[in-house]
């Protein structure tokens, strides 16, 4: 952000849903209401953290003007405070940045500080409500002091809400609450002649505790809130606290690193007596001069720069008390050229609409053979035979066959890992090791991922970005931690370990000049003991020998269990127990680093580097072994910091259309996955049911072992996709964890399609809504019934199994190539053993070669080469017309269904109502088999397929058996926009 002018507008969300809330909390309706005439705010600025001379407020109300730069001077209030009382007119927010008038600003990290009415304080970052020179002016009265327990609540910042016996509540939220001691944070109020009062306690985002709407009585003097409970005449529990005065070390190894108008800053995390409580950046460069920015993670991505400009950086740590740290040595780095970008935003919408078609890039097509990378797999695995390196598909080939896929009906692409991957064979993405960079070998000269995004809105379609949260390569993660492991450049393993060639990066498609390797691993190894070492026994033979006969030697490969990774931030065991607790805090495969996701170092890591992602407006996360994190950990920071940084840079709607679905792996037929609910799919939809220590890691095991205490009698059950007799209703997503799932459950079924049915309907009522499940037959891992290969049922049989997915609930998911039965029987992956080209995931473009022009989704306006012979293929056209069905009617995409009165095998009946838009979508579906519908409305109904017109009159309809494949979809027709379309498409091989 160019600071010389006025800051960019940043929307507020906080300060509506807090007047939102000011009506439905205990004690602040007539505060709400006293609150909407408050024209003035008066915002008070810490200058413990600085040491400026002058203080200006450069401000504007919502919706108004800025002030003129650099705004107006704030005057003193009390020791460590300067304040500004300013007229809002009629708006009650605003938004302000702080500089000192010489070029050094506080702008929030560019996002500018988001404030509302009364008083205001801005300290180290953060809000919160409050006069902090009130106990200078106040008149004398009764005091009362309350310390609120923080134990086990994971808030940043604490608010006290509170009224005197007789007396107004606060402005809500309250007023801010200051650290005590460990564990507590206090506040003391003067309750003039009374000598009781009332209080509840907030985090100013709308997180409450209000002693479940009793609200906590108090007396004067010391009180303690702690776990539910008000004491009274308490004593104080920081009585015998000692102040820490202990600041923490300064950050090390500071790096920045530009990528066009971006700086993705690094840094080694500080220590400290009591815990390091977060981070100060200064950014010195550019037109803006200096600029302070706080941050929670040891990563920071430094985006909207100026071109060919050069920037240094220096970091401090903090810790809870206040104390600063000495500044880091500097770090500087200078951006490139701003790269050409389109809208960057997500398209919105309800997912439901979207058919999905999932494709790993590297496989799909190529379209630039520049990128193209074996790895050092290429010979040994048979690619080098097939001419069919590892990497091989991009987003340039992507990019080229969009209309191949929108011709299919398909309006989301899921794909495969994005961030740079490192590991012998990683051409799936699923071992990334720097998850701030883009893999070089998936991008080209104008085919970016920021291109490959704007391409496919520009078509009208999604983009699902596969993330992975639960584990790195073996090679830890670039930015957190890379292990160094033990390499002697010998007789015997000079061929494995290369030289180190300082300067050279890995990018997996650099080509180092002395190795010649584009999978150089100089910097990985070393002969010499690293500072810090603690793996055992470092170099010392193991007395194995490899398949080639070498010496093998302790230290040499990255495992949980050879001390090479800190625990603080990786697991340190292989898993038991696949339905223990191990699965969620111990190692997957070799390959595999397990994060401690329950480590805040961790977390930030993870959470900057996907929101650089949703930045480039990605559609939605597909997320990798989601079951091996705690639900916890999801509901507590994940899923809330995807749709906090949606919010933050979309807008609310777009983050409530911003689609999330997690990869179970129940590779089971039980509802419920060998018994276990924290294993099973269903389990991670849901909200936690109660609160679970404060430490992440602690919660972790509380929420493990209550729940599977309660078993699977007594969890949370959904009506959210089931009709009311003939009836939508409004779902209930109170609840709703903000993840959705892949349903594993009929994709173990899909074998038979009647048995995916039965078996995905029978656990529709343990999840939240089923309405949005992601049903797919088989992928890139599995197909049905955990089979090695991909699925070969016969032409029928996924004939029959598309018309389910087209018209059951869920969102239906085709694998690339399942259109014509790519790769059918074969293994779908064996690693290195066999050639890419004899799995199921083999290169695809052979397939795809010519050109294809796609006039509308499920619609191919011209074709040629190749592509044209595989449009013509029968299951193409199939999906082709289901997809037109499908988005004709909205029942079929978003409907609530019932199989109740009906008699059939695969037979229900689904509606979809929407009040504000007028849609009302009533559709009778058969698949393969006759049926008989009772007690249904009567009127005219119209079959999609074929066309027949049906008038009931007795609420009963009966519908022949259409055969193997083929369907039946008799929509109501309600006359205006709501008439039922009749024959939508061509008869074709199965729907006829």
């Amino acid at each position: 952000m160019n600071l010389s002018a006025r800051p960019a507008p940043a929307g507020s969300v906080i300060v509506v849903l807090l007047a939102l809330l000011a009506t439905l909390l205990p004690g602040t309706t007539a505060v709400a209401a006293e609150s909407a005439t408050t024209s003035t705010a008066t915002v008070f600025y810490s200058t413990t953290s600085s040491s400026w001379s002058t203080y200006n407020l450069h401000w504007a109300p919502a919706g108004g003007s800025w002030t003129t730069v650099p705004g107006i001077e704030m005057e003193a209030a009390c020791a460590g405070w300067v304040k500004r009382t300013v007229d809002l007119g009629t708006a009650t927010t605003w938004q302000a940045t702080f500089n000192n008038g010489n070029g050094t600003w506080d702008n929030n990290g560019g996002a500018n500080y988001q404030l509302g009415t009364g008083s205001i304080t801005v300290k180290d970052g953060a809000v919160a409500h409050s006069d902090p020179c009130a106990d200078a002016t106040e008149a004398e009265g009764t005091e009362a002091t309350v310390f609120y327990d923080t134990a086990t609540i994971g808030w940043s910042t604490y608010n006290l809400h509170w009224a005197p016996a007789g007396g107004p509540w606060t402005t809500v939220p309250g007023i801010g609450m200051d650290a005590a001691c460990t564990g507590w944070v206090k506040r003391t109020v003067d309750l003039g002649t009374a000598t009781t009062w009332q209080a509840t306690f907030n985090n100013g985002n709308g997180t409450w505790d209000n002693n479940n709407g009793a609200n906590y009585q108090l007396g004067a003097g010391i009180n303690t809130v702690s776990a539910g409970a008000a004491t009274k005449s308490a004593e104080d529990p920081c009585a015998a606290a000692e102040p820490d005065t202990t600041a923490p070390s300064a950050p090390g190894n500071v790096r920045a690193a530009a990528t066009g108008t971006s700086i993705v800053l690094t840094w080694d995390a500080a220590t400290d007596d009591t815990g390091v409580s977060g981070y100060r950046i200064t950014r010195t460069g550019g037109t803006g001069g200096s600029s302070v920015i706080s941050v929670g993670s040891t990563v920071y991505s430094d985006t909207g720069l100026e071109e060919s400009t050069a920037y240094s950086y220096t970091v401090k740590a903090l810790d809870a008390a206040g104390n600063v740290s000495a500044a880091s040595a500097e770090a500087r780095a200078t951006t490139g050229e701003q790269p050409v970008q389109g809208t960057g935003a997500p398209l919105g919408g309800d997912p439901r609409k979207d058919p999905i078609y999932f494709v790993l890039t590297a496989r799909f097509y190529d379209g630039d053979s520049a990128n193209n990378r074996g790895g050092s797999q290429h010979v040994k695995s048979g690619n080098a035979a097939n001419n069919d390196p590892m990497f091989r598909g991009d987003f340039k080939g992507l990019v080229q066959k969009l209309d191949y896929i929108k011709g299919l009906g398909m309006s989301a692409v899921w794909i495969t890992p994005v961030v740079l991957n490192r590991s012998d064979y990683d051409y799936h993405g699923y071992h990334g090791y720097d998850f701030y960079k883009v893999d070089p070998r998936l991008e080209s000269a104008g085919a970016s991922y920021q291109d490959l995004i704007d391409a496919a809105h520009a078509k009208g379609m999604k983009i699902y970005q596969d993330v992975v949260y639960n584990h790195s390569s073996r090679w830890g993660a670039k930015g957190l931690f890379t292990p160094t492991v033990y390499g002697v450049r010998d007789s015997q393993w000079s061929w494995y370990y290369d030289q180190l060639q300082d300067g050279f990066e890995y990018d997996g498609l650099t080509v180092e000049p002395v190795s010649g390797k584009s999978y150089y691993n100089g910097d990985l190894w070393s002969t010499a003991e690293p500072s810090g070492n603690t793996c055992l026994n470092w170099g010392v033979p193991t007395g194995g020998k490899s398949a080639e006969g070498y010496t093998i030697y302790n230290c040499q490969w990255p495992s949980p269990t050879s001390g090479m990774f800190p625990e603080a931030l990786y697991h340190q065991c292989w898993i038991g127990n696949w339905e223990g607790e191990d699965a969620r805090s111990c190692w997957l495969h070799e390959d595999l680093a397990d994060f401690n996701t329950e480590n805040v170092q961790v977390q930030n890591y993870l959470i900057g580097a996907y929101n650089k992602y949703i930045d480039m407006g990605v559609d939605g996360f597909r997320v990798d072994t989601a079951v091996h994190i705690p639900r916890v950990t999801w509901n507590r920071r994940f899923l809330p910091a995807i749709q906090d940084r949606v919010t933050q840079r979309f807008g609310a709607e777009k983050a409530e259309d911003f689609f999330v679905f997690g990869e179970v792996a129940a590779f089971v037929n039980d509802k419920w996955n060998r018994g276990s609910v924290n294993h099973s799919a269903q389990f991670f939809t849901w909200k936690e049911r109660r609160e679970y220590a404060a430490d992440d890691e602690v919660a972790a095991i509380e929420q493990f072992d209550y729940e599977n205490g309660m078993g699977t009698g007594n969890q949370p059950t959904s009506t959210n996709a089931f009709l009311e007799g003939n009836s939508y209703h409004t779902p209930d997503h109170s609840r709703f964890s903000g993840m959705n799932i892949i349903d594993m459950r009929m994709h173990m079924n899909f074998g038979d399609a009647s048995n995916a049915f039965h078996n995905g309907k029978d656990s529709d009522d343990s999840t939240n809504d089923a309405t949005y499940n992601v049903v797919y037959v088989d992928s890139h891992d599995y197909g049905p019934n955990k089979s090695s290969e991909r699925y070969a049922g016969g032409t029928d049989a996924w004939a029959e199994n598309m018309s389910l997915m087209w018209t059951f609930r869920g969102i239906p998911t085709l694998y690339y190539g399942s259109e014509i039965e790519f790769q059918k029987g074969q293994k779908i992956d064996c690693g290195p053993t066999c050639p890419l080209a004899t799995t199921g995931r083999a290169y695809y473009g052979d397939k795809v070669e010519g050109t294809v022009t796609a006039s509308d989704f499920g619609v191919v306006s011209s074709a040629s080469g190749a592509v044209a012979t595989t449009l013509d293929a029968a299951l193409v056209k199939h999906v082709q017309r289901l997809n037109r069905i499908r988005r004709a009617v909205p029942a079929l995409q978003m409907g609530q269904y019932s199989t109740a009165g009906i008699s059939g095998n695969m037979a229900f009946k689904r509606r979809y109502t929407d009040a504000a838009t007028g849609v009302d979508s009533f559709v009778l579906v058969t698949v393969t088999d006759g049926a008989t519908y009772n007690n249904i409305p009567n009127g005219t109904y119209k079959d999609a397929v074929t066309g027949d017109v049906r008038t009931v009159t007795n609420g009963t309809l009966t519908v022949a058996a259409p055969g193997k494949g083929n369907l039946r979809a008799y929509v109501l027709d309600l006359g205006g926009a709501n008439a039922a379309p009749g024959k939508v498409g061509a008869d074709g091989p199965y729907l006829k």
